[in-house]
């Protein structure tokens, strides 16, 4: 079964070639990327109607990052020449209806003309793409300058490309000092690099050891990944992640902490235990230039408890969580305990249940009057610990490469089981596709929650005395430190949902001097005001489908 298709489709050599003359035609500012405007523009020199374009664009930015690569490009190029041909443009138009390598090219009207000048003034950057490989890579470097320490002059909202590039013009402009100037990086996440915004989506399986979560991997690409080893007993030991490379390789935890070009230079913060207990597997695979999958040790149980782990496991699950796109809790209809390390785990996910899915595994080990008791069983454990009135989604399926075991699971099971596994594949399925909506919402989630942050440490800082007694003032505000919350949310009409862990809060906040802390800059909360209640909004205007 295929787990994702990817809208790009095969073509001809010739046609590449075609289609990347064009494309270097169309990128007005030569940075890699087709724009609305550009699409308007070039587009329309096909002459179909605009609910036509409409729907071209839709399905060539599946992503909604708000421009084209090379490769979706080539797609909008295929759906243009299928409607001009007389076929409907649908999702599956290049999968379906027609073989892709055989698609002809285009008519352009007056492309001729254009692709004339162009000749006659190549632009700065020209792209070079072997076969029908991704120019977005490339997407990074018009923004790369932001994050570097002379990036504190303006950037014009002209050189933004895409909703990703906004992003990271907000951060840097608005967001990211207020961060530095409250130590938001010290108390709740480090700062944000350029790897972080480019990351692609990453999906990370919890749950006890021996539930599945490495053969869950390996069912979905077909095949183990560098380091993967699987047993009855508990078999990894570390966090791994799964993302892709040109070869098959393992790389340490303390190496991949430090590249630039990774999302993970945050995880130094839980030292070098953990980072020894830490790494990344790479291997080419077509699943994984969409998706990364972050493989978890089990989480131990019964007597294993009393033995510490050398590291922070529920902080580093917690940090993972607020990265991911997708997390999945995974049960055996034998181990459904939830033990005290997997409750506080769980509890580390406060704030991200709507990433949750559990999956009730190995489900086919059971009959069908066995797993209707496992199931309601699961319910009951997961609604004590989750604390929510709601129901959460429970995929039951057996996510393997050995065949469904009818002997026990009968010819009903069978039948529900693949439709579970489907529902869970599709899930998996549009996080790429929604990878452009979780950023943007993850962002937002972190600027309200510096914002709140930013009002705690000034409020702190504001009831200290000037000479006498700081210490003991000090001490007093860390134990009432609830209080001071209740004062906060009231003084500035906060929701209590959004104020952090206090335990957590006050744990970090013994080892600061509050009279260190800055007083409050109400111009630095009215830019994140201004970000959150007009830049994103019109970011997401400017963004959207040109032909809306």
């Amino acid at each position: 079964m295929e787990i994702l298709s990817s809208p790009i489709s095969i073509c001809s050599k010739e046609n590449q070639k075609i289609y990347q003359e064009w494309f270097n035609c169309a990128d007005t500012d030569g940075d890699g990327r087709i724009t609305g405007n550009d699409a308007t523009k070039f587009f329309a020199m096909s002459n179909l109607s605009r609910p036509e374009l409409k729907q071209v664009w839709a399905i060539a930015d599946s992503k909604r990052q708000g421009f084209l690569g090379f490769n979706d490009f080539v797609v909008a190029m295929q759906l243009i020449a299928l409607a001009q041909a007389g076929h409907e443009i649908t999702q599956d138009a290049l999968s379906k209806e027609v073989d892709p390598e055989n698609i002809k090219t285009p008519v352009m009207e007056g492309l001729d003309v254009l692709l004339a000048k162009s000749r006659r003034s190549p632009k700065r950057t020209d792209l070079e793409v072997n076969g029908c490989t991704n120019a977005v890579a490339i997407s990074t470097q018009p923004t790369a300058h932001w994050f570097t320490s002379k990036s504190l002059k303006k950037v014009p909202l002209s050189t933004v490309t895409s909703i990703i590039d906004g992003l990271k013009r907000l951060y840097v402009e608005k967001l990211k000092p207020l961060e530095v100037t409250y130590r938001f990086n010290d108390f709740v996440s480090p700062l944000l690099a350029n790897s972080d915004f480019d990351a692609k989506p990453m999906v990370m399986l919890l749950g006890q050891y021996s539930t599945g979560k490495t053969t869950f991997i390996k069912h979905l690409l077909k095949g183990g990944y560098p380091g993967s080893h699987i047993g009855p007993e508990p078999t990894t030991d570390r966090f791994v992640v799964v993302m892709s490379g040109p070869d098959e390789r393992s790389i340490p935890g303390n190496t991949v902490a430090v590249q630039a070009d990774m999302p993970f230079s945050g995880l130094t913060t839980f030292g070098t235990a953990f980072l020894s207990k830490f790494q990344c597997s790479q291997m080419p695979h077509p699943l994984l230039d969409h998706i990364t999958f972050v493989d978890t040790p089990g989480v131990l149980s019964g007597e294993k408890q009393r033995t510490q782990r050398s590291y922070d496991f529920t902080g580093v699950t917690s940090w993972f969580a607020a990265k991911c796109d997708l997390i999945l809790l995974l049960f055996d209809p034998h181990k459904l305990d939830i033990s005290d390390e997997f409750k506080r785990v769980i509890g580390s996910l406060r704030g991200h249940d709507d990433k949750i899915r559990v999956v009730l595994n190995k489900s086919d080990q059971v009959d069908t009057q066995q797993l209707m008791r496992v199931y309601g069983a699961l319910m009951w454990s997961l609604g004590k610990v989750l604390n929510t009135p709601e129901v959460m989604r429970v995929y039951i399926g057996s996510f393997n490469d050995k065949p469904i075991n009818e002997a026990v699971s009968g010819p009903i099971g069978k039948e529900l089981f693949e439709k579970e596994q489907d529902d869970l594949l599709l899930d998996l399925k549009d996080i790429p596709k929604k990878a452009c909506d979780r950023r943007i919402n993850e962002f937002v989630k972190r600027a309200r929650a510096a914002k709140i942050h930013a009002y705690i440490i000034s409020h702190l800082r504001k009831e200290m005395p000037a000479i006498m007694g700081k210490a003991k003032t000090q001490q007093r505000l860390i134990d009432n430190l609830e209080d001071e919350f209740a004062k906060v949310q009231r003084e500035f009409h906060l929701p209590a949902g959004d104020f952090p862990n206090v335990e957590h809060f006050r744990e970090v906040l013994s080892g600061y001097s509050i009279d260190k802390f800055e007083k409050l800059k109400p111009k630095m909360i009215q830019d994140v005001d201004d970000m959150l209640g007009y830049d994103i909004p019109d970011l997401l205007k400017n963004f959207r489908n040109p032909y809306d």
